[in-house]
């Protein structure tokens, strides 16, 4: 089986939850091949090689990130203080790597029986809405089988850190993906 995990991070959390689900797939699977890819790293021929797409983002004003979204995450004092840090990594930073909601008009579709999930990270607010529902609404559209309901994990605050035992959650969540 050949996995690969899809992720837009701006802080490092959604990465972060990505990776987990990544161990969690390794772990109930483990002769899988899995790979954990920012978004702009996730080219046409690596979906297409996938029998299982894992896709997240955070979510940013009710939902899936935008342009605009991205521009504001980029000019706050957490993002320029991760950059100078160096706490960053490749795929983190918003102007680095085209959004999911571009990426999506990229994605090819496929054939029926490709199985996919998606994730997102979000704060524990009912306000705060949820980024999973919409990138789930999209695998479908480009004829995945979404086999699992989208599932948010949540952040302590709008930068972070994630709420404790969340990379555990995930880490069980990407698990049940196999």
């Amino acid at each position: 089986m050949q996995a690969v995990i899809v992720y837009e991070s701006m802080y490092g959390n959604t990465r972060q939850i990505a990776e987990a689900i990544a161990e969690g797939v390794h772990e109930a699977a483990p002769d899988a091949q899995v790979s954990c890819l920012p978004v702009g790293g996730a080219t046409a021929d690596v979906t297409r090689s996938a029998d299982l797409l894992v896709v997240g983002g955070p979510t940013h004003m009710h939902g899936m990130s935008s342009g605009l979204s991205r521009g504001l995450a980029r000019g706050t004092k957490a993002q320029k203080a991760a950059r100078e840090s160096g706490a960053l990594v490749a795929g983190d930073e918003p102007d680095e790597n085209p959004g999911l909601r571009t990426w999506f008009h990229h994605l090819p579709d496929t054939e029926n029986g490709t199985h996919a999930a998606a994730f997102d990270t979000r704060a524990d607010s009912r306000m705060s809405g949820g980024a999973a529902d919409g990138i789930a609404r999209r695998l479908a559209h480009h004829h995945y089988d979404v086999l699992a309901e989208p599932e948010g994990f949540i952040v302590e605050d709008a930068e972070g850190p994630l709420r404790a035992g969340e990379l555990d959650r995930a880490r069980t969540w990407g698990a049940g993906l196999v």
